[in-house]
């Protein structure tokens, strides 16, 4: 064995030199293996379902895999963005709910008060809770277009809101426009969002509950009674104009139509007596004795039948002969001496 050359004064005894090395030798395969092992463990990854992964080298997208078992460049070389793609994401706004293990729990607190109050277009103040759920369309898009799409999504959510429901009447969004208060959300939610290219895709907006601020909500509901009350006047009047507008039109058609009748009736009348009256003055020139006679004995046609009983009274007879029988009612008429 070799000596060692350092000098033995002093009061360090070192090992031999020799001994040294072996002992280098003996230790090398440990940093070798720990590089192996390192480098196949940070060579592969797992994209897990409803993700995709998004690998990035030296910061450029070179690649975005879909679930399963994927191989990369190690140590940190390319590095993997997990991003759940097929998943429906949610954010809520004027409360939050959590999930506890057993059962989800409502919170709202003043925080999530100032996201939901909101001025309508009559100024009245509501309080407005509501849900949007969304897909990541585009993983790369979400990654870069913002520094941070979650805050993004809710700031412009919250200002397209604040817009439609300050351009709306309160009592619409408390009752019937719900419905459209938040398709329309949802359209320009989306148009705003594609503008920023985030790839970002809004599935639904759900109104959850809109409702007054506790400290109005007394003279709220006093307005809505008004309201209603009004409503209910309106339609009454409504109904009642609806009953006597046509009642009233048709008995003034009917009156019309009655004085139409009547005049036609009245002409025609007249008419036929004017042509009449020129046929037997036409008749009368020509003969005017028989014209005459004519005359008389249509008239005594006329006149007879509403005489009543006639008798005949003769000199010396007790009882008086009956001449015609046109009647059992009316005033007899005594003929004296057979004239």
């Amino acid at each position: 064995m070799a000596k060692s050359s350092f000098p033995s004064g002093g009061g360090i005894n070192l090992p031999p030199l020799d001994t040294v090395l072996q002992q280098l030798k003996s230790l090398l395969p440990i940093p070798i293996l720990a590089t192996i092992g390192f480098a196949a463990f940070t060579s592969f990854y797992t994209v897990q379902p409803e993700e995709e992964a998004v690998v990035k080298r030296f910061g450029r997208v070179i690649d975005i895999n879909p679930p399963g078992f994927h191989l990369k460049v190690p140590f940190g070389v390319d590095r993997v963005h997990v991003v759940p793609t097929a998943r429906v994401l949610k954010e809520e706004f004027g409360f939050r709910s959590i999930n506890t293990g057993s059962r989800t729990q409502y919170v709202k607190n003043s925080e999530h008060r100032g996201e939901s109050l909101m001025l309508t277009g009559d100024l009245k103040v509501i309080d407005v809770e509501w849900v949007v759920q969304f897909q990541i369309a585009d993983a790369s898009k979400y990654l870069h277009a913002s520094r941070n799409p979650i805050q993004t999504i809710r700031d412009n959510s919250e200002a397209v809101m604040r817009r439609i429901v300050g351009n709306s009447l309160g009592s619409d969004v408390l009752t019937e426009k719900r419905v459209q208060v938040a398709t329309a959300a949802r359209l320009e939610l989306q148009d705003l969002l594609n503008s920023f290219n985030l790839g970002v895709q809004i599935n639904t907006i759900e109104l959850q509950d809109v409702t007054p601020p506790e400290t109005v909500k007394p003279a709220f509901n006093e307005v809505n009674q008004a309201e209603q009350e009004r409503e209910r006047l309106i339609n009454e009047a409504e109904k009642r104009r609806n009953q006597v507008i046509p009642r009233a039109e048709g008995q003034a058609l009917q009156i019309i139509a009655g004085a139409e009748a009547y005049r036609a009736e009245r002409v025609n009348r007249a008419r036929g007596e004017g042509g009449r009256f020129t046929a037997i003055l036409s008749e009368y020139q020509n003969a005017p004795a028989i014209t005459r006679q004519r005359l008389y004995l249509e008239m005594i046609d006329q006149v007879l039948p509403k005489a009543g009983p006639v008798y005949i009274m003769e000199d010396g007879v007790s009882s008086p002969i009956p001449l015609l029988n046109l009647g059992q009612s009316g005033t007899a008429l005594p003929i004296e001496g057979g004239k």
